[in-house]
């Protein structure tokens, strides 16, 4: 499992190590702010970037955004291992395309011009999973804000009892995930739910209180959102679903 040295979550390395242009933003950040807030205004300030761009996304600044979400997931375990490594491979990818492209508009149109938006390996495909892994954080914190009481079918062990985070993640994985998944790898994830540390064991690794946590949450909800949505236009400009 992925560990915390001294309770200091930037301490954290990802499952697989992110190239050196993302670890540098990493540890930019270190020992500057929570994890959370240096997620939350990474976003505020890309979504600034964005709108002083004319609505164009620049790939470089959101590929070192993305980056710091990766301790995000290290910080839940187990349970999202399959997550963050399949996200940090992705990241690593768009930062590299970053060299290459100013736009994540530019590799929509590279890609859907040589008709490999969805060719594995391709940068759009990345973009499409790091998408994801942006909205499953974002629908793991709704769900943690809004559910005070585990209420699941599904009885949680012990440690997770009178906390939310057991059915925040399990909703969250059958909202962003899931439908995108074989059943092997849904029941995998589904036994890996029972590895989450406890609310309070959370809320301590990203260094946070019970009120700061949620006023940071809320904040990284708020700023990816307007993120999420334009990565989502990108493919469905295009006429290319999302259901992949």
């Amino acid at each position: 499992m992925l560990g915390f040295r001294s309770q200091m979550p930037w301490s954290s390395a990802p499952a697989e190590p992110l190239c050196d242009a993302a670890a540098a933003v990493v540890a930019a950040r270190r020992g500057m702010e929570t994890p959370l807030t240096a997620v939350a205004e990474a976003f505020e300030e890309l979504a600034r970037g964005m709108a002083a761009d004319g609505g164009e996304l620049r790939l470089a600044p959101f590929g070192d955004t993305c980056a710091l979400v990766s301790v995000l997931f290290s910080s839940l375990g187990m349970a999202f291992k399959f997550a963050e490594i399949e996200y940090v491979a992705k990241v690593n990818d768009l930062i590299g395309a970053g060299k290459s492209y100013r736009t994540l508009n530019d590799i929509l149109d590279k890609d859907f011009e040589n008709d490999s938006v969805k060719k594995q390996g391709s940068h759009s495909r990345n973009l499409r999973r790091v998408r994801l892994g942006l909205g499953l954080i974002k629908a793991l914190f709704e769900q943690f804000l809004a559910t005070e009481y585990v209420s699941s079918t599904h009885t949680p062990p012990s440690h997770l009892k009178g906390c939310s985070l057991y059915d925040a993640a399990t909703t969250a994985y059958g909202q962003v995930c899931a439908p995108f998944h074989s059943w092997a790898i849904r029941k995998a994830v589904g036994a890996g739910m029972y590895t989450l540390p406890s609310r309070e064991q959370l809320i301590l690794r990203l260094n946070e209180t019970d009120s700061s946590v949620q006023k940071e949450m809320r904040r990284y909800i708020n700023a990816s959102s307007p993120i999420i949505e334009y990565i989502d236009n990108l493919f469905l400009s295009r006429k290319i679903s999302l259901d992949w």
